[in-house]
């Protein structure tokens, strides 16, 4: 059962968020109303706000639902295989996961100011900065990152977030699919920020490891904000 919320009340926001995400797929965020929602959940307009007070708000919770399952990927991935850990593997791992959800995309697609006010007001963006910032730390400290680039986590992020949002800003001639773009994050990543030396086995164990423990204390914060009644 979902951290801080009786059952049935979970399963009643968890239809909502299906309602919600179909409709976006299917319309976009900008065209989805409460409404809507409502209808296609088969509740009253007031039982969605008892919920979520604004249409902000029930996106933002749409997001993070979509977060947990990216990370959860993330983590069935190292623990397959701990070499995913490696900046360029992890990286475009998760790249392809973004691609493979629908809903995750549809989000993304052109709602720059809808992400950039959930990263301003949201109740769970300290969990993931910190977890970012220690992602980056492990990372770093395994010597799985070069120390040799300035600004390197400002380039690292931003040839990241471009392969996320470059569809939604620019349109781009001759677009390959999603995994030939995988490959070229794979790529730039691999030569830009990473040791031309691969690591030795233990040191990607350990890393995994860590990466692991950082990304399990990601998913209970998200599930309690997730499933907490606004006042």
């Amino acid at each position: 059962m979902p951290l801080g919320r009786p059952s049935e009340a979970a399963d009643r926001a968890d239809r909502i968020l299906d309602a919600a995400a179909e409709l976006t797929v299917r319309l976009g965020v900008r065209k989805v109303t409460i409404d809507d929602i409502a209808q296609r959940a088969d509740i009253g307009k007031g039982t969605v706000y008892l919920h979520w007070r604004t249409k902000q708000q029930l996106f933002e919770a749409l997001f993070v639902r979509e977060a947990i399952i990216y990370v959860e990927t993330l983590l069935a991935e190292l623990r397959r295989d701990p070499a995913v850990v490696l900046p360029h593997r992890m990286l475009s791992t998760l790249f392809l996961v973004s691609c493979r959800r629908p809903v995750l995309r549809a989000l993304l697609a052109g709602n720059l100011p809808l992400l950039e006010g959930r990263m301003a007001d949201s109740a769970t963006r300290s969990h993931e900065l910190l977890a970012t910032a220690r992602f980056h730390e492990v990372l770093l400290r395994h010597g799985l990152l070069r120390d040799d680039v300035e600004h390197l986590i400002y380039g690292l992020t931003a040839t990241q977030a471009s392969f996320y949002l470059l569809g939604t800003v620019v349109t781009v001639p001759d677009e390959p699919d999603a995994e030939a773009k995988a490959r070229v994050l794979a790529h730039i990543v691999r030569h830009a920020y990473e040791p031309a030396e691969r690591p030795d086995a233990q040191v990607i164990a350990a890393a995994a490891a860590e990466i692991i423990a950082a990304s399990e204390a990601l998913i209970p914060p998200y599930r309690e904000w997730l499933y907490a009644a606004y006042p």
